[in-house]
């Protein structure tokens, strides 16, 4: 029995579909699956300075994985991973030229591949790793040196061994006394002589909890280097 017109358009339609999906189907659901695994579970991210070493060298590949701190705040010495003070700074923002990127602009800058185009990037989208060192409601003192004291108690930190220079003309620390207001941390870089972190914050250095991405928990380049981050 010959087709009808609108059952030949229709079995048009279906083949179409059915080559469209056979092509790219299996590229769309692994790029749909990635971007789920990125978002709630875990992401692979670089280092691109030096500000925390000696424990992580610039270009180590780590995992940062994000479910843990969904569950709860973030401990002291905890090494975490986090939104561009440029973002949430204040003082940060009101100096900007142009509107602040939505979150979704940030996704898609940040998206490998596009992430490496220098013309798309925006330093409210980048992510900083620091250390936690304080965290809400603790009394924190940072002496010229860069060493901590939390709630009136020295905190030895054996992962520190680049502390600021002895030399007041070399040394571009200062000491600080703060408290820490509650859902926010204090995190600075393990490298205390060189690194931007909450010290230097205009808006005064509190990070809040909310724009934390994940905890730095394995890092899995080098292959010489591979294990946890401490």
């Amino acid at each position: 029995m010959p087709q009808n017109h609108s059952d030949l358009i229709k079995q048009n339609k279906n083949s179409w579909w059915d080559s469209f999906f056979d092509k790219w189907g299996p590229v769309s659901l692994t790029v749909l699956l990635y971007i789920g695994i990125r978002h709630f579970i875990a992401e692979a991210r670089y280092i691109p300075s030096g500000s925390m070493l000696p424990g992580l060298k610039v270009n180590d590949r780590l995992i940062v994985e994000k479910l843990s701190l969904r569950r709860r705040a973030p401990f002291r010495g905890e090494i975490v991973v986090f939104n561009s003070p440029y973002s949430f700074d204040k003082k940060l923002i009101a100096n900007r030229q142009t509107q602040l990127p939505s979150k979704w602009k940030c996704s898609l800058i940040t998206f490998p591949l596009i992430s490496w185009m220098p013309a798309l990037t925006d330093r409210a989208c980048d992510a900083y790793i620091k250390r936690v060192i304080a965290v809400g409601g603790d009394r924190l003192l940072i002496n010229e040196k860069g060493s901590i004291f939390i709630n009136g108690r020295s905190i030895d930190e054996p992962y520190v061994e680049y502390f600021c220079s002895k030399k007041a003309e070399l040394n571009l620390c200062r000491p600080i006394t703060t408290t820490i207001p509650k859902g926010h941390v204090f995190v600075l870089g393990d490298n205390r002589a060189n690194s931007w972190d909450s010290r230097f914050w205009p808006e005064g250095g509190f990070l809040p909890e909310k724009e934390i991405i994940g905890k730095a928990s394995w890092r899995f380049w080098p292959i010489s280097r591979v294990g946890k981050t401490n």
